[in-house]
């Protein structure tokens, strides 16, 4: 049995909705509403979903770069929203995140050496000497030559500076990481590049990360096990080969069948979906989706379905969907 390094339950995050003369409190955005999950050591968790379905807010969340509203996580045992500042600063060594766009996460007044060695001078780990030495090690961990370190983000590519992204997240030698959007604003030829990177990463230092992206075909490559996110809740997750070969939920099948098939003889069968996500300010009633599902049946309309076993005589195979179909 794998052993659990990063467990959620029931997490909300919702953002207060202010209006009116006085601007009170009129209602709330639930922009990550109950989300139950867990991530195994050295495994790779790839969160998918349109834009605006909350997978950003929900990896910001569990490292408490957002406000929760409730619910649990914990890291190794640790309970990340019981810390006060100063053992949250601490338990930072044990979470990292990457931002999805390598030029605005780094700050460009600063050298790639400065940027590098910034976690470890925030928690005085080692001496100068020893830090420079650290960074060194990591640009090239990261495929960067030494001779870049004194130089500035502007001078690099975009894979280049997300490649300085990720050697400042390894740093402290984080447990765990979140990627979020990481490849998204990277050119096709680079995105493969940095995926490697990512997962070689994983084999030499043990790290779980949580990948978050849009792109289903990205997440196929790297992940052992993916979630899909739709207004603020899991619709579905499986093992990676699992989800991809025998979609469940209408809204993943939709998703799968745009991805574009590289091979002309063969064909993916299609779910045509219509319309946009729903406002957060005014959530449809029953299952979030059935708006938009073209196999909507009356009763999705009345109740929201919860995630279970697709199979309910056998939960072993990991594989939960969020559908009246099941």
């Amino acid at each position: 049995m794998k052993e659990t390094l990063i467990q959620v339950k029931d997490l909300r995050t919702y953002y207060p909705i202010k209006g009116g003369l006085l601007n009170r409190r009129v209602g709330e955005l639930k922009a990550v509403n109950g989300v139950s999950l867990d991530i195994p050591v050295r495994q790779t968790f790839g969160l998918v979903g349109e834009s605006g379905c909350g997978k950003s807010t929900f990896g910001r969340s569990l490292l408490r770069l957002q406000k929760v509203t409730s619910g649990e996580v914990s890291i190794d045992g640790k309970d990340i929203l019981a810390l006060d500042r100063a053992e949250l600063v601490k338990a930072r060594k044990d979470m990292q995140i990457i931002f999805q766009d390598p030029y605005g996460s780094l700050n460009p007044r600063m050298t790639v050496r400065e940027i590098v060695r910034e976690p470890l001078d925030t928690h005085k780990i080692g001496d100068k000497a020893g830090r420079n030495a650290e960074v060194m090690r990591l640009l090239e961990v990261c495929g960067l030559r030494k001779a870049v370190a004194d130089r500035y983000p502007h001078e690099f590519s975009g894979g280049q500076r997300q490649r300085v992204g990720i050697a400042r997240a390894l740093a402290l030698k984080p447990k765990f990481i979140v990627a979020d959007e990481p490849v998204s604003a990277l050119d096709v030829s680079v995105q493969s590049q940095i995926l490697n990177l990512i997962s070689e990463l994983q084999e030499e230092f043990g790290i779980s990360f949580l990948f978050i992206s849009h792109d289903l075909a990205v997440v196929q490559h790297i992940s052992h096990e993916v979630g899909v996110m739709y207004f603020g809740k899991l619709v579905e997750r499986a093992p990676a080969e699992e989800l991809y070969t025998a979609p469940k939920h209408p809204y993943t099948q939709a998703l799968l069948g745009a991805i574009p098939q590289p091979d002309p003889e063969r064909e993916r069968e299609k779910v045509i979906i219509k319309g946009d996500i729903p406002s957060h300010l005014d959530p449809p009633k029953g299952c979030p989706f059935q708006p938009r599902c073209p196999v909507a049946k009356p009763e999705c309309a009345d109740r929201e379905p919860e995630l279970k076993p697709v199979h309910a005589d056998d939960s072993s195979s990991g594989h939960q969907v969020s559908c009246w179909l099941y």
